[in-house]
């Protein structure tokens, strides 16, 4: 296998222990908070966890605060290409409201590891071209 391909595996696994962590947190904070305030808190410390993850595990590179401060426009950019996605999946294809989020998901995951990828291996503004297996 190419070492391309074992970081886009890294990226997959870490996405599932991210949405696994946002869902466990969510669920804990609810005990205690309401559901909106649970919600932006699960949603913070997954983002931060998914980075420090994406930096360290799929990525293996050093995070910098330029890194952590741009990284949140992978989140901003995968809700972007879903919500476009649902929209041309159901009033265009005629594709299922309750499938049309998950297909949208499923396509949106290029597009944000390669912004995570480009953002996470920036050096001094440019991205790095080696890939660690």
């Amino acid at each position: 296998m190419s070492p391309q391909l074992f970081q886009v595996l890294r990226f997959a696994l870490v996405g599932g222990v991210n949405t696994g962590t946002f869902y466990g947190c969510y669920l804990a904070l609810h005990g205690w908070l309401p559901y909106y305030p649970a919600y932006v808190l699960a949603f913070v410390v997954s983002m931060v966890g998914s980075f420090f993850l994406n930096t360290y595990f799929t990525y293996r590179t050093r995070p910098t605060w330029r890194k952590f401060l741009l990284f949140p426009l992978t989140n901003l950019t995968n809700f972007v290409v879903t919500s476009v996605g649902v929209f041309v999946l159901v009033e265009w294809w005629g594709v299922d409201e309750r499938i049309a989020p998950l297909a949208a998901a499923v396509g949106a995951i290029p597009v944000t590891y390669v912004l995570s990828r480009r953002i996470l291996l920036a050096e001094g503004g440019a991205g790095r071209a080696s890939v660690d297996a």
